[in-house]
């Protein structure tokens, strides 16, 4: 988590001097805005990655000793055939066209559409043929 903290650290530290070299050199208050508001994203991520770094043990990518071998193994569990990631783009997709429009009826009906799409997502391997018996 180490490297990933510095990435994104060193991007913010970048967008930092580049909306001050841009508003100071153009004027221009939007751009200077979009630089300050990037940097404090990256920023917030970058602090947030510095913070579990330090509360979890190293990983092989974080440092410079270890072997390629010792990051071998099950990375986690990733559903094989699942319909669920693509109804829940649907859903967000009928929210913003609904949102772009301003279209109240269909921002209504994509709201309901996300809530029982992430309630799938969610509960997938917990109800109906994948549920995990114990």
């Amino acid at each position: 988590m180490k490297v990933e903290a510095l990435i994104f650290n060193l991007i913010a530290v970048f967008c930092v001097i580049a909306a001050a070299v841009y508003g100071i050199w153009s004027r221009e208050p939007i751009g200077t805005t979009a630089l300050v508001l990037s940097a404090a994203l990256t920023g917030l991520i970058g602090g947030f990655f510095w913070f579990v770094s330090r509360r979890i043990d190293a990983r092989p990518e974080d440092r410079k000793d270890a072997e390629i071998a010792e990051g071998a193994g099950e990375l986690g569990f990733f559903s094989p055939s699942s319909y669920w990631p693509f109804t829940l783009a649907l859903s967000a997709a009928i929210t913003g066209l609904g949102m772009a429009y301003w279209y109240i009826w269909l921002v209504i009906i994509g709201v309901v559409a996300l809530l029982v799409t992430i309630g799938g997502l969610l509960f997938e391997y917990y109800v109906g043929q994948n549920a995990q018996s114990s």
